[in-house]
């Protein structure tokens, strides 16, 4: 069989690429791409080439083929039907952490059934969603606690709609962008510009990608709140400002990635069952709101420079392969 795959051949240069796949082995899965999304931070950095040369071995994705910074097959956010292997997944919409390519073959243990109740498009969504719950693994929010959540992309705007959920929580996303209100307002959430944030925040997730919306997250924390840091600079330097108060209201300022589970759940549960626990999260119709745009596969190439250029705005944007052969 051949499939269609996208590949970034060199910074700011992609295309597509036909590509081999074999039949289904034993313990493995061929899968006919439906949907796949484009994670608009990790991606853009990708596409333009500013992954760290120290980080590339721990950013590769779990099915990359080629290396930093290309030519390279890359993204993890891709959900189809499995047409080849084990009877009881034959015919099953599943989530794969693998690349743009419109078909593909896995070990069956790389892939989640997607619940019924949740639409095929919606559960591109798996990754952000996950991502959003090992975020708050590791910050931790209680009962009425006060969170600020700095920077409404699509983790930003997942981690925003799952604190919402715990009692007393307020929740309150600041970001640039005015326009983030409306989708903050079907979200449930509150929505501040950075200039009216709350202040005296028990936690602050900084998702904004920014040394401003670092440095934000620092000057509204109260004493002794938890800053989290869950955005991810490639190779950008970071300046904030340590001095003044933050010293004297005993701040903490703390690291998220999702590539390890959280300390707090590293004995207890497993990256399937986290991943598991974000595909049953994704009932939420809610999420749909963090759907912003879609376009064919054969407009891929020309789609990822502009996401990563910010010439096309938006939270998830979904390739759509169901035609693709």
């Amino acid at each position: 069989m051949m499939a269609t795959a996208y590949w970034i051949d060199a910074p700011t240069r992609g295309s597509l690429r036909g590509e081999a796949v074999p039949s289904a082995g034993a313990g493995e899965v061929l899968v006919r791409t439906l949907y796949t999304g484009i994670s608009r931070g990790t991606e853009s950095l990708v596409f333009r080439g500013e992954v760290p040369a120290g980080e590339r071995e721990r950013m590769r994705a779990p099915f990359q083929a080629g290396d930093f910074p290309g030519p390279v097959k890359y993204g993890y956010l891709n959900v189809g039907v499995v047409e080849e292997g084990p009877a009881d997944l034959v015919g099953r919409t599943v989530f794969a952490l693998y690349p743009h390519q419109s078909a593909f073959v896995v070990p069956s243990a790389a892939v989640a059934v997607v619940p019924d109740d949740v639409p095929a498009r919606r559960a591109v969504l798996a990754g952000s969603v996950e991502t959003a719950v090992n975020i708050l693994w590791d910050a931790a929010p209680l009962v009425g606690d006060r969170v600020t959540v700095v920077g409404a992309g699509m983790i930003g705007c997942a981690v925003a709609r799952l604190a919402r959920g715990i009692p007393g929580v307020e929740v309150a996303i600041v970001d640039i962008d005015p326009a983030k209100a409306e989708v903050c307002e079907r979200l449930g959430v509150a929505y501040a510009r950075p200039a009216e944030a709350p202040q005296d925040r028990d936690l602050v997730i900084d998702t904004s990608g920014s040394d401003a919306g670092l440095q934000l997250a620092i000057d509204t924390a109260a004493v002794e709140g938890e800053i989290i840091e869950a955005s991810w600079f490639g190779d950008r330097a970071a300046s904030v400002r340590l001095g003044g108060a933050f010293h004297s209201r005993r701040l903490t300022i703390r690291s998220s990635q999702v590539g390890m589970l959280a300390p707090r759940r590293r004995g207890t549960r497993t990256t399937n069952d986290r991943l598991g626990l974000a595909l049953r999260l994704l009932r939420d119709p809610a999420f749909d709101h963090l759907l912003t745009g879609e376009s064919s596969w054969r407009d891929l190439p020309d789609v990822m420079a502009a996401i990563a250029t910010g010439s096309l705005p938006g939270l998830c944007h979904t390739i759509d392969w169901k035609d693709s052969g």
